[in-house]
């Protein structure tokens, strides 16, 4: 292994997806995620960024009295919401539903 490997790697790092830990719910929390609906993880289809989105029941397709408990990521599927990494609209593919976000939030009063 080269001496500047480490470095190499931390160059690199911009690159990859979220390195390192998240905090889902701070995720949850800014303005990026949307102010309403269901909250799931999701990759942009335009730079493969992966972050908490909100994604209503309509924009998902799916009864605006849908349980969200009881959702699978292939049930909201893709849908249309800002990247701020790609600075556009663009399409997201939800890749689980976050029903721990949702109690905790409904917990907590908010």
């Amino acid at each position: 292994m080269s001496a500047n490997a480490g470095a190499d790697s931390d160059a690199d790092a911009e690159d990859i997806p979220n390195p390192g830990q998240r905090d889902l719910l701070a995720e949850l929390r800014s303005a990026e995620a949307g102010y309403s609906g269901i909250p799931v993880d999701a990759i942009c289809c335009g730079c493969k960024w992966v972050r908490v989105k909100r994604v209503t029941p309509e924009e998902a397709g799916l009864h605006p009295q849908v349980d969200p408990s009881q959702l699978d990521p292939g049930d909201v599927g893709s849908f249309k919401h800002v990247c701020h990494r790609c600075q556009t609209v663009t399409w997201w593919n939800a890749t689980s539903v976050l029903t721990g976000l949702l109690t905790a939030e409904q917990g907590r009063g908010e």
